[in-house]
C-alpha cells in the first residue's frame, strides 16, 4: 500500500488523437486508489460522451441484501472523476481533478448486478470547459449520473468537478 501523501505515478497520456486504453485505465485507477479493487467494476466503456460501468452487486452489498448506499455514493462520485480525468487526458492534458460537491438521490434498491451511466449535465459542458482550460488553465464541469438495475433507475447523482490548474 501507498504511503499517505505521497501521490501514485500518473498513467502516460495516450498518443495524440487516439483515447485511452480503458483496460489499462482501470487497472492504472486499481493502483492508484486503493478502495477500487473492491468496487466490483466489471467493465468500462464510452457510448459518445457518455462513460458506462457495469458493476456486480455482491461486493456492494448491504446488511438487506441490496446495494449499500455508501458503495453506491462512492461509485458515482469516481466515475465522474474518472469522466473529467479521462476527458482532460484525451486533450493531452494531466491536471488534478477534484470533487467540488457530490449529492445522489436514491430512487429503488439495487437487487442485481448493476452499470453506471456519467455524462456531462448540460451538452455544451465540454466546449464550455475547454474554453476556461485555455484561458484561465482550470475549470469546473457538472456531470450527472444515472444508475440502473436492468431496466430500474435506481439512484441519479450529480457532482461538479474541478479541474486544478
Amino acid at each position: 500500500m501507498r504511503e499517505v501523501g505521497v501521490p501514485h505515478p500518473r498513467l502516460a497520456l495516450p498518443a495524440a488523437g487516439q483515447g485511452d486504453d480503458l483496460s489499462a485505465f482501470r487497472h492504472w485507477l486499481e493502483a492508484a486508489i486503493p478502495l477500487v479493487p473492491q468496487l466490483g467494476i466489471q467493465d468500462m466503456h464510452w457510448q459518445h460522451d457518455t462513460l458506462v460501468w457495469s458493476l456486480s452487486l455482491a461486493p456492494n452489498l448491504n446488511d438487506k441484501g441490496t446495494g449499500f448506499g455508501g458503495s453506491l455514493a462512492a461509485q458515482t462520485t469516481l466515475i465522474g472523476w474518472s469522466w473529467v480525468t479521462l476527458w482532460l487526458r484525451s486533450q493531452g492534458r494531466e491536471q488534478n481533478v477534484v470533487v467540488a460537491d457530490a449529492s445522489q438521490r436514491f430512487k429503488a434498491p439495487v437487487t442485481g448486478d448493476y452499470r453506471i451511466l456519467c455524462r456531462p449535465e448540460d451538452p455544451a459542458g465540454q466546449a464550455a470547459l475547454a474554453e476556461r482550460l485555455a484561458s484561465r488553465g482550470k475549470g469546473r464541469i457538472a456531470l450527472v449520473q444515472e444508475l440502473y438495475s436492468g431496466d430500474t433507475l435506481c439512484l441519479t447523482a450529480r457532482g461538479d468537478y474541478a479541474v486544478l490548474p
